[in-house]
């Protein structure tokens, strides 16, 4: 582990810019057969958070395993600050997988961040993986729409830097928000999120792991 979890905010905010330069922006997984999702739910009424991690086969996209662990969050929820709220939790589930993912995308933001080390940055360097931040909204940025086409795409911006892309992955749906987490590039993260999409908004891993995460099982 590179730093403990029973943090405040403001250590919170140090721990990201601290970490933020070791994640690997660049990089193109090879040999993939075994694409991961992470997502968790946390309903307003219950103590509890359910982490799901579920891993699918490529390019069958066929669940071959899942992962849920319920328990309490310790981190508030802070915007910017998610991981230190889920990724405890997320941790816990991947810790029970039988198999090791080729490459991991996570529901929330990579270097689309504040400070460029949202949960996908943090998954994917905690666990050595390559990793892809898929959310279904933006944190940061702005950009102009895509175009109505499925694998239309539009830079996400912040001032001159691009920090991600803004994907439609379904004909005249709403966009998704694409970004680099650990040792991909933006342009293969792009195309990894497509080629695991299977006629809808979120990628199959995407869809497999919220559903675990809100109690279906697969």
């Amino acid at each position: 582990m590179l730093h403990r979890w029973d943090v405040t905010t403001a250590e919170a905010r140090d721990i990201q810019n601290r970490l933020a330069p070791l994640v690997v922006k660049e990089g193109a997984p090879h040999d993939v057969r075994f694409v991961a999702a992470a997502d968790i739910s946390v309903r307003r009424d219950e103590p509890l958070a359910r982490g799901a991690v579920v891993v699918l086969s490529y390019p069958e996209m066929e669940v071959i395993e899942q992962s849920v662990i319920e328990a309490e969050p310790r981190f508030p929820y802070v915007p910017g600050l998610l991981s230190f709220r889920e990724a405890p939790i997320l941790l816990r589930a991947f810790e029970q997988l039988r198999r090791r993912p080729d490459l991991l995308l996570v529901d929330g933001q990579g270097y689309a961040h504040p400070r460029r080390f949202g949960i996908a940055c943090h998954l994917g360097l905690l666990l050595d993986l390559p990793a892809v931040g898929c959310a279904k909204s933006r944190l940061c940025g702005q950009h102009v729409h895509p175009g109505e086409a499925a694998g239309s795409r539009a830079p996400l911006l912040d001032g001159d830097e691009v920090i991600g892309s803004v994907l439609r992955t379904r004909d005249g749906t709403a966009p998704v928000y694409v970004s680099v987490g650990h040792r991909v590039g933006l342009e293969e993260a792009v195309e990894w999120v497509l080629r695991c999409c299977r006629g809808h908004r979120l990628p199959e891993p995407s869809r497999a792991a919220h559903m675990a995460a809100g109690g279906r099982r697969q």
